[in-house]
């Protein structure tokens, strides 16, 4: 009987050890890995923030012209809180029969301020060829699309002189040229796109007192300017390089005993090359 429950006893012991060394005995295993996502940021590193839309250079760049165009579209003729019969008429209660032609070389003036500028030593932001070369791209397009639109509206000038009066080419191109100005300068100072958006205005505001064109006219021109000019620096690639060229030209008289009188041509298209060239 003794043995008998010893047995017992030693067997039941067992049983209550068992579950303690199986537990003890079994391996832990690693917890899986989340494997869902692996591909999604390979560097680990956190992904970059997209930029809001009206941060992005093209939102900057039609932005103010839209608003521009868009007005100038809603006050056609009679249209609008302040329509451009309206303007019409507290124009010519204002200036009468007064003409003048000076509109036709003011739309030129911001041109003239910029070589006016770069004679005075004055560096643009962009080299003189690639300068050149963004001008001739924005007149293009300026033209292209006036002309363009100018076909579609047939809108008739206030003279009645012909059915090409919406928008206003001459508020264009001075408009246009006063943006490369504002471009090419501001980081030198802001006044000299003050100044040839100045003239721009003066220009637009001929145009009405000259009776050639509408407020919607000349308000659409400004827009239209604009937004070629920005459409050709956002387009161009600027291949050489923002060093100067051709920007430090100089012609020195000279005189030698054995060659005589002439002049030196010196060309320095960048700061680590120069040439000179001697004539006679």
């Amino acid at each position: 009987m003794t043995s008998k429950l010893l047995l017992s006893c030693s067997l039941m012991g067992l049983l209550a050890a068992a579950p303690r060394l199986t537990a003890a005995q079994t391996p832990t295993l690693p917890a899986l890995a989340d494997t869902t996502h692996k591909y999604e940021n390979p560097s680990g590193e956190a992904a970059p923030s997209r930029r809001p839309f009206f941060k992005s250079k093209g939102f900057r760049a039609a932005i103010v012209p839209a608003v521009l165009i868009g007005y100038g579209a809603s006050t056609i003729n009679g249209h609008g809180l302040y329509s451009s019969y309206d303007a019409n008429k507290d124009i010519r209660r204002v200036f009468g029969t007064y003409r003048s032609h000076l509109d036709d070389y003011l739309q030129w003036a911001p041109y003239l301020e910029v070589g006016a500028v770069l004679l005075a030593g004055v560096e643009s932001h962009d080299d003189r060829l690639n300068l050149g070369l963004i001008i001739l791209k924005s007149e293009a397009i300026m033209l292209s699309s006036v002309y363009v639109v100018k076909s579609l509206a047939g809108v008739q000038r206030p003279d009645g002189s012909d059915n090409l009066s919406f928008p206003s080419g001459h508020t264009a191109q001075a408009f246009l040229a006063a943006s490369i100005v504002h471009t090419e300068f501001r980081d030198k100072s802001q006044w000299y796109g003050i100044g040839a958006y100045t003239l721009a205005t003066s220009v637009a505001a001929l145009r009405m007192i000259n009776n050639k064109h509408w407020q919607s006219d000349v308000v659409a021109g400004a827009g239209f300017g604009i937004l070629s000019a920005h459409l050709a620096y956002l387009s161009h690639r600027n291949r050489w390089g923002r060093k100067s060229i051709g920007r430090d030209v100089g012609l020195v008289p000279t005189w030698s005993p054995g060659s005589g009188a002439g002049v030196l041509l010196s060309w320095r298209p960048s700061k680590s090359n120069s040439l000179a060239h001697q004539a006679h």
